[in-house]
């Protein structure tokens, strides 16, 4: 039966535990969309320490990955410590399959970044903002929210001002070769839409299976990190990509971004994933693009034009309106499951008939 709208396939608890799955070290404080927010805005440096790299695509996605994998193998076996269940094979083969589209995701988008540069490369890329719904919809189940639907042409909107498309009379380059950027920065909407749903299946509890409410999340994204080292060697090989160029700063700059990005960033963004619909991920992630807009006038100089900085702003507001709008029908969702119970209960008590088996 399909999912109301901002439920998770295969999201619900274990019915002994009464509540959703909690990640293992999570802090009950830690509202879901606040972990997913800060996550992004961790990931928003990514393309300007990229771009700061100077390296080639490949050297990029495989330093990215290879400097945040000790890094994540010692949260992993930390969370284990704590009594986080062990990663059951499925969990652990999807999150490698994750690895791989974050392999492709990365590689691609370093073309797209030069071909159009950080700015425009990065917001092509977060055309996944209908990507994830759609193939949520198609492939979990999981209806878009009306505030999503609703918050998507202003979203839509703010992301072609924040990209400059609408700057007039070429005020503003757009890269060496516009067009062969816009469709890398396609191919990296869909590879990366591909990356979050997969990464997200291999951190939902009934995939995980785990007997308690806790759930290992260090451990799938090392998994998926492990698929993306893996995945971005064998890439570079096959196409001769390997150019690091003076090894200070770019070994710096790279770890960088594994630390940012790969591990503080990405860490956020899954604990909150078994938690949010998909296409929710999808909308906070939007928040990256307005961060790189920000971080690329402060440190590389670029100066966005009034109506980038106006983009930013719809992008923002967009964000606030689904968010909310998601809150409430979270809120209308519960208080109808919480009337169902209610009613389901009430002749169970009148006749003596224990409320647990009833249907």
């Amino acid at each position: 039966m399909p999912v109301r709208s901002g439920g998770l396939r295969g999201g619900g608890p274990p019915r002994a535990c009464g509540r959703p799955g909690r990640p293992s070290g999570l802090p009950r404080s830690i509202p879901p969309v606040a972990a997913a927010t800060a996550g992004a805005v961790c990931i928003s440096s990514s393309a300007v320490l990229m771009k700061l790299a100077d390296a080639s695509p490949s050297i990029t996605a495989l330093g990215r990955c290879a400097f945040a994998l000790p890094v994540l193998g010692v949260l992993a076996w930390a969370e284990r410590r704590r009594g986080a269940p062990r990663l059951p094979s499925r969990s652990r083969w999807l999150a490698r399959l994750a690895g791989l589209f974050l392999a492709g995701d990365l590689i691609v988008w370093s073309h797209a970044i030069a071909a159009i540069g950080a700015g425009l490369g990065t917001v092509v890329g977060n055309l996944q903002v209908l990507i994830i719904p759609l193939l949520a919809w198609l492939f979990l189940r999981e209806r878009p929210s009306r505030s999503l639907v609703l918050a998507s042409p202003l979203m839509l909107a703010g992301l072609v001002l924040v990209g400059g498309l609408a700057d007039v009379a070429g005020s503003r380059a757009y890269g060496t070769n516009p067009g062969l950027g816009v469709v890398f920065g396609a191919a990296v909407a869909i590879i990366y839409a591909a990356y979050i749903l997969t990464l997200r299946q291999a951190t939902s509890p009934r995939e995980s299976r785990a007997p308690g409410p806790r759930l290992a999340v260090a451990a799938v994204l090392f998994e998926a990190t492990a698929g993306a080292t893996v995945a971005s060697a064998v890439l570079g090989l096959a196409l001769n990509d390997y150019r690091l160029g003076p090894a200070w700063p770019t070994l710096g700059w790279l770890a960088l971004l594994a630390l940012t990005s790969q591990v503080i960033g990405w860490l956020l963004i899954t604990v909150s994933m078994p938690r949010l619909a998909a296409g929710m991920i999808g909308v906070l992630l939007l928040v990256q693009p307005a961060g790189s807009v920000a971080l690329s006038y402060a440190f590389l100089g670029e100066r966005p034009s009034v109506l980038q900085l106006v983009g930013v702003m719809l992008v923002l507001a967009g964000v606030v309106v689904a968010v909310s709008g998601a809150g409430v029908a979270g809120s209308e969702v519960s208080a109808s499951r919480r009337s169902t119970r209610i009613s389901r209960q009430a002749p169970a008590a009148s006749t003596g008939v224990s409320a647990s088996k009833s249907p």
